[in-house]
């Protein structure tokens, strides 16, 4: 099955959205981008929940968000059923978001990072799979908060 990636970011994180693009070809992954499509100053909660619905519906197995801090993203990404957006500023925290928290987004902070350790952490991300077991439980502990 072709991984699907859902892409968006506010105007801060616009130039390093576009990068994480040419990488994702580089890959071979499929995405589509719901914008914003200029660095013009944008609502970030529009394009949260633009990815996060397409990860929540299934349209997308994941998705990846850009913004200043990333922290806007991640948290109006978390308001959508099913969501489970995680911030990540290292190629450790993107590893371990997928590999403790089943993270189906990934809310990557643009004014914080360089662009070549965003390119880091959205391999690490990519690279990695969710390990289970003690894990899993949590992750249904979770679910179990949006009931």
């Amino acid at each position: 099955m072709t991984r699907r990636i859902a892409i968006g970011s506010d105007h801060a994180g616009f130039e390093d959205k576009e990068k994480i693009k040419r990488q994702l070809d580089e890959l071979g992954i499929e995405y589509e981008d719901v914008g914003t499509n200029s660095t013009e100053s944008v609502d970030y909660p529009v394009y949260a929940r633009k990815v996060a619905e397409k990860v929540a519906n299934g349209e997308a197995e994941q998705g990846i968000l850009v913004c200043g801090s990333g922290n806007g993203m991640q948290i109006a990404a978390n308001k959508v059923r099913g969501v489970r957006a995680a911030l990540a500023w290292n190629e450790e925290t993107a590893r371990l978001a997928r590999q403790h928290n089943d993270a189906n987004v990934l809310s990557v902070p643009a004014r914080m990072i360089s662009p070549e350790e965003v390119s880091k952490v959205i391999e690490s991300y990519l690279k990695a799979e969710f390990e289970g077991g003690r894990h899993a439980r949590r992750i249904g502990e979770i679910s179990d908060l949006e009931k």
